[in-house]
């Protein structure tokens, strides 16, 4: 998995490119998202266009860091979910806890 961050005007997008599988990323994705709260940065979109597959350590990331924003009193947005992982959000029913998105722009336009 290789991660990406950029800012948009009010948010910080994060492309997670590859598979999505847990493991040591987690960690590194966990530190991304503590950095981003301790800068005041707390609008956060993960897009997930460039996605091939996750499994669950991976959807366990997502809702660590989730959880991670929340806490700090952020919120993170998913976008451009692949169908793929799309239905796995829907078969774990995790699309009723995360807000997502068909662009990264709609995403971000939601903050406001």
């Amino acid at each position: 998995m290789k991660v990406k961050t950029t800012e948009k005007y009010n948010a910080v997008v994060i492309e997670l490119k590859g598979n999505v599988m847990g493991g040591p990323e987690a960690q590194e994705f966990s530190d991304l998202l503590h950095n981003l709260l301790k800068q005041n940065k707390k609008n956060i979109v993960i897009d997930l266009s460039d996605t091939k597959f996750m499994n669950s350590s991976g959807l366990g990331m997502l809702i660590s860091g989730y959880t991670t924003i929340k806490n700090g009193g952020g919120n993170m947005k998913l976008a451009n979910a692949t169908e793929k992982i799309e239905s796995l959000l829907v078969i774990t029913k995790l699309i009723t806890i995360f807000d997502h998105y068909d662009s990264v722009d709609k995403a971000v336009e939601s903050f406001k």
